[in-house]
């Protein structure tokens, strides 16, 4: 920004702060989008066993799975945990 930007903003508006709504619209981080994730993972809770990947969430929401993984981290204060599969102990292995 240059200086004359700056005085002529400041001259017209009074100060040199940006206007309420200015910035890039949220695309996906909707009101709509975090509810439907949320009532996913909230689904999940009194079923042992059973759960959703983000990749799940967002084949079912239509939501990509960086802004599904977005949505829980920032907005539903979660954390996303790989699911992680490992060899079945037998009796002789024990």
């Amino acid at each position: 920004m240059g200086l004359d930007y700056v005085l002529k903003k400041l001259r017209q508006t009074g100060t040199v702060e940006r206007k309420v709504g200015s910035g890039r619209r949220r695309s996906s981080r909707t009101t709509q989008n975090i509810d439907a994730v949320e009532d996913l993972i909230a689904s999940q809770e009194d079923k042992p066993r059973t759960y959703r990947s983000t990749r799940q969430i967002s084949r079912e929401t239509g939501v990509s799975q960086s802004s599904v993984v977005r949505i829980v981290k920032n907005d539903l204060s979660l954390k996303c945990f790989e699911r992680r599969r490992y060899q079945e102990l037998t009796a002789s292995n024990r």
